[in-house]
């Protein structure tokens, strides 16, 4: 009798691991199931933010092909120029800004068509720098890792006698750069410098001019030496309404006929930053948009930020 108890116990008893067991089984399938239906969810939602984004960017081609045929001036009081306000989409919402690149200063200006440093735009970027309050040796530092030689500037320059030197050691590129973003790796470049300095610069193909009408108080003020904040201040007054009326009466007393030369009305290049929050998903699409001389508009470079 003691024994078949003994027995019924165990028996008891496994069937109750068996039934936990089971349980757990039950639970953790369960958890696998819904966390692959929420990566489901998140990927679907990811790449429909995808295709909306790059869906705002198709409109904003068409506002930039019909503005250059309504104008052949691109300044802030244009339709492009305004932040694109919220939209809603399904479980989301869609918005984002366009900026005209050329209203700041170029790097890849710094050298010229054979690879050698321009002293005008180096002495340029040199103002810009001290515009902003930053060491200007950041001028011939960024000129020597664009520049197509390996011979260090004096007194500012930086070539790879010092990069290899850092820990990781690396290289400068010797060429014109893509994004301003590689300018981070330069020598003693540091976050609070670069994040004051990055809405003033861009890395465009090529030498490219100054719209005036849309270039950045500090951009301004670094096109001459004599340039003063008055001056500046008295730009910004008079293009507000809708761009200068005309840039060489404005700035012909202002600035050398070199850098007058080097001045624009119009925009070749500009940038979209689209927003897209579709649930809990939010990607960030820049596009950096070349507009032709007859209107089209390419995208050159895209990149993806997602949250």
């Amino acid at each position: 009798m003691r024994k078949l108890l003994n027995d019924r116990g165990v028996a008891l008893i496994t069937a109750m691991l068996i039934s936990a067991l089971a349980a757990m089984v039950a639970a953790n399938l369960a958890w696998d199931n819904a966390l692959d239906v929420r990566r489901t969810i998140v990927l679907l939602n990811r790449d429909q933010a995808v295709q909306v984004a790059l869906g705002a960017e198709s409109w904003i081609i068409n506002i930039l092909h019909q503005d250059l045929e309504e104008s052949q001036s691109d300044h802030l009081a244009e339709l492009w120029a305004s932040d694109l306000p919220p939209l809603p989409i399904d479980n989301g919402e869609v918005f984002g800004a366009i900026e005209d690149l050329q209203g700041r200063f170029n790097v890849n200006n710094l050298i010229d068509s054979d690879g050698q440093i321009d002293q005008e735009s180096l002495e340029q970027f040199r103002r810009l720098l001290n515009a902003l309050g930053l060491d200007p040796r950041f001028a011939g530092i960024t000129a020597d890792w664009i520049d197509s030689d390996q011979d260090a500037s004096f007194p500012d320059g930086a070539e790879d006698s010092i990069y290899t030197g850092f820990i990781p050691p690396y290289r400068s590129p010797n060429q014109a750069i893509n994004a301003v973003s590689e300018l981070a790796a330069i020598e003693a470049m540091d976050r609070a410098t670069f994040t004051l300095l990055e809405p003033h610069i861009t890395a465009l193909p090529g030498r490219t001019a100054i719209n005036a009408n849309t270039a950045t108080p500090a951009v301004l003020l670094s096109l001459d030496e004599n340039m003063t904040t008055a001056d500046v201040e008295s730009l910004v007054t008079e293009r507000e309404s809708g761009g200068f009326a005309d840039i060489e009466t404005s700035f012909a007393s202002l600035v050398t006929p070199d850098v007058l030369n080097r001045l624009d009305e119009s925009t070749q290049f500009f940038r979209l930053k689209v927003i897209v929050r579709i649930d809990t998903v939010r990607i960030t699409l820049y596009s950096i948009l070349q507009r032709g001389p007859r209107g089209d508009v390419t995208p050159i470079l895209r990149s993806l930020g997602t949250t």
